[in-house]
């Protein structure tokens, strides 16, 4: 199958609907994310936002909650005036049922523009997806200039979210289709591509012959918090790996693409996880950890364990799980990817580390330091970027060694206010750009690739307890030598 579009940069007039609108992530990130590019001028064009709620019906109070969460994220306060414009586009509506009847009133107010495009966010779980996509067909509310943005997880397996895709592509074409991922919506994470194939220095040593191991760690300070339901039923493996890791790992893995055109990255992408060496019975013994987190402390605070926290004391449900993977191709032949996430870590951090093989020839033996350079890509809390490299000591005695980083610090480098990763996203939604969105083909190699995990991981690896504000399990897959680069 073929797939080609142009990057289309034009904003034009839109009626953004939310289901789920009352919801934590439409309150805290997608709503404020719309105020900051209409705050900074860059929706220009008349565009609504209607919030769907199940039960929700008092618009006053609801709107006075939004501006309070859009206030936490403007260092300027006074700015009464630019909110409240912004939240007359704003409306709340009750919609308690999926059928024609009850969105006969989003019907009416929608088709008082015909000529703007409709955003239909699904911030709902996606068990509900099928549901809404079917009665927004039913209801004649998809046309020409519709699209749908699909809130992760997209199905629990890979019979699942291809279920929930024939459904949705039954009523949307693939390229109205935006199933998104914020963690490629962050600076560091766009820069990635600029890093890789505008600088030589980094494009020529990016293979097996230069590079020793990749490590890619998204740690999370805290517990499950209020997801208990959805987290025992997901596991640390479905609900980061499938799709966030991974999709830092494409970033990281691909080929250079043929031109900047969305499809021609995503065909780069999709190469990356259908070359990801498959897991059996055997291998998944040696490179696969998994973890639950116990009591613990952290900053002098007591801290519950993962059973205590949910409640059922017979879950054996994974919040840490760590993989030793491979990428079968010629760039990276023996390569060891580390891919690493857990819950109730010693600190919250998300970063790429590409380690260089040390030289072949060492005229300094007397040194402590391995001769080898690293790079690390930090996505949070601070995004920035550093080379890693040797520098001696000034002095007399010898040479003495000191590991020095030349950091990029996005904050210092760029004193402007840094754009949120759903607003970037959002805005390309407006656009129609799908460089940064899941293709279909590019989510069912993802799958393929987790299902010969699932398969095998709950009855090959022992669950692993690890205390609560450690940095967890996981050595027992490292190469002799190899350390996790921890922060």
């Amino acid at each position: 199958m073929s797939f080609r579009q142009s990057i289309p940069n034009e904003i034009t007039p839109f009626n953004l609907v939310i289901f789920g609108g009352d919801g934590d992530l439409s309150k805290r990130k997608i709503i404020p994310a719309v105020f900051h590019r209409f705050a900074d001028k860059q929706i220009k064009v008349d565009f609504t936002i209607r919030c769907i709620s199940r039960s929700l019906s008092d618009e006053k109070a609801f709107k006075k909650m939004l501006k309070e969460f859009i206030q936490l994220d403007l260092k300027d306060k006074d700015n009464d005036k630019v909110i409240d414009d912004f939240l007359k586009r704003v409306g709340l509506m009750t919609i308690g049922k999926n059928d024609t009847e009850s969105y006969s009133e989003l019907k009416a107010d929608l088709d008082k523009t015909e000529e703007y495009q409709n955003v239909y966010y699904f911030s709902v779980p996606s068990g509900a997806f099928s549901e809404i996509c079917n009665t927004l067909k039913d209801s004649k509310l998809i046309n020409a200039k519709s699209k749908v943005v699909l809130e992760k997880p997209l199905g629990h397996d890979l019979k699942s979210s291809r279920a929930i895709n024939d459904i949705i592509s039954a009523a949307f074409k693939e390229e109205q289709i935006f199933r998104i991922d914020h963690y490629l919506g962050k600076e560091t994470v766009q820069n990635l591509m600029v890093l890789r194939f505008a600088n030589h220095l980094f494009e020529r040593a990016w293979n097996a012959e230069n590079i020793k191991d990749i490590q890619i760690t998204v740690a999370e300070s805290l517990g499950v918090e209020k997801r208990a339901g959805y987290y025992d039923n997901t596991g640390a493996l479905l609900d980061m790996m499938q799709n966030h890791l991974l999709q830092l790992l494409c970033l990281i893995a691909m080929e250079p693409p043929s031109s900047l055109n969305p499809d021609a990255i995503r065909n780069e992408k999709v190469k990356v996880l259908q070359s990801l060496r498959l897991f059996d019975k055997e291998s998944i013994k040696k490179n696969v950890v998994r973890g639950q987190y116990t009591r613990g402390a952290n900053d002098g605070q007591k801290l519950n364990s993962y059973l205590e926290d949910i409640k059922q004391y017979n879950s054996e449900t994974e919040t840490f799980v760590a993989i030793k993977a491979h990428i079968d191709n010629w760039r990276w032949k023996n390569t060891p990817i580390y891919l690493r996430t857990g819950k109730r870590m010693k600190r919250r951090y998300s970063d790429i580390v590409i380690n260089f093989k040390e030289l072949p020839h060492n005229i300094f033996p007397e040194s402590k330091h391995p001769l080898q350079n690293k790079l690390i890509i930090r996505l949070q809390p601070e995004e920035r970027i550093e080379l890693v490299q040797l520098s001696k000591i000034p002095g007399p005695g010898g040479y003495r060694f000191k590991p020095i980083a030349l950091k990029l610090d996005f904050i210092d480098s760029f004193q402007d206010r840094m754009p949120g990763a759903y607003e970037r996203l959002i805005i390309d939604v407006i656009r129609g750009n799908q460089t940064l969105f899941m293709r279909h083909d590019e989510l069912e190699a993802a799958w393929i690739w987790i299902e010969s995990i699932t398969k095998y991981m709950k009855k090959e690896t022992p669950l692993s307890l690890y205390e609560s504000g450690t940095w967890g399990p996981g050595d027992e897959i490292l190469d002799e030598n190899t350390k996790w680069q921890t922060k």
